[in-house]
């Protein structure tokens, strides 16, 4: 499938965007689960400025009004086999920088994969931020759903995130501002994060490097990292975990087409090679529906599922 292409009509009316827009990208190149259709528009940003250039000066006389999606590095992401229409924007190496500064804290751009800046907290002594070793995901995602996992969250840590809006304007929040809970984030979508600055505290870089390696360990034994899946599919309901649930309904290693239930770890969808996307989505909607039926949990997609479904109208729980 491919979607009408505006390129012509972006590039006349942006004669000094620096980013790079591509049109009919395919998303399954980009995405961990290596599936999902193009995006109509794919628009990667130099830096901020020309993110904000971008959003400014874009075509508004269109004969439809294009949505705009932002991505990461499409970890926890699952698009659809149709793809997505309108623009996609995907922070790119402008949005990489890691600064380490005084009081142990450390500025990061949303780019940076969640790894990078545990690895650099610890060459630079800054204790507190090794959960984000076992996150695999980017730091924007983080921003945008309080990622955690070994007892720390987003919010514990934050001191403020920067942003541009729909209109180009940029904005600073505080940790406050952003309204964080389980897997939430109160600013609406017409924001995009550009960077954002961590509080830790001070540590021993041997010692920090030490508990990094604790939390890769666990994550590599527990889970199936070597291969194509979203991460953890869905949200831990209250006082519960779903992986328990989703075994405790029968489901680990549980197939549809070319994907399946991980049988090292039922909270995560793989793509064993030959999946679609809905493959990948009716999979994780029959989990939830059996979860239903044995335990009365209705569990809650943790990952993003975008785009339009091949399959328009169709039951994907059957």
């Amino acid at each position: 499938m491919g979607f009408e292409d505006y390129g012509q009509a972006f590039a006349q009316a942006l004669p000094e965007l620096r980013g790079r827009l591509k049109v009919n990208a395919l998303m399954s190149d980009i995405t961990w689960f290596r599936v999902g259709g193009p995006a109509q528009l794919l628009f990667t940003p130099q830096d901020e400025a020309d993110l904000a250039y971008f959003f400014k000066n874009r075509p508004v006389d269109l004969p439809e009004a294009l949505p705009i999606t932002v991505i990461g590095l499409g970890s926890n992401l699952l698009v659809r086999d149709g793809g997505i229409p309108g623009i996609v924007i995907r922070l790119g190496r402008g949005f990489n920088q890691i600064e380490p500064l005084e009081g142990h804290k450390i500025r990061v751009g949303t780019a940076v994969p969640d790894m990078k800046l545990a690895r650099a907290a610890a060459e630079h002594g800054i204790a507190g931020l090794s959960f984000y070793r076992g996150i695999p995901g980017s730091i924007g995602g983080a921003l945008r759903m309080n990622a955690g996992a070994h007892g720390g969250e987003t919010c514990d840590f934050l001191v403020e995130a920067r942003a541009v809006d729909y209109q180009g304007n940029i904005h600073t929040f505080s940790a406050k501002d952003m309204g964080h809970s389980y897997r939430h984030c109160d600013l609406p979508y017409n924001f995009v994060f550009t960077s954002a600055v961590f509080q830790g505290k001070p540590g021993a870089p041997d010692e920090i490097e030490a508990a990094n390696k604790e939390v890769v360990d666990y994550r590599e034994e527990k889970q199936p990292v070597k291969e194509r899946t979203g991460g953890s599919t869905f949200k831990n309901p209250p006082g519960a975990s779903s992986w328990k649930l989703i075994d405790e309904a029968g489901c680990r290693g549980l197939a549809i087409g070319g994907a399946r239930v991980s049988r090292k770890h039922c909270n995560f969808l793989i793509n064993e090679g030959e999946a679609t996307g809905t493959d990948i989505e009716r999979l994780g909607e029959t989990v939830r529906k059996r979860v239903f039926e044995s335990s009365g949990v209705r569990l809650e997609w943790e990952i993003k599922r975008l785009g339009i479904a091949d399959v328009m109208g169709e039951d994907l729980a059957q």
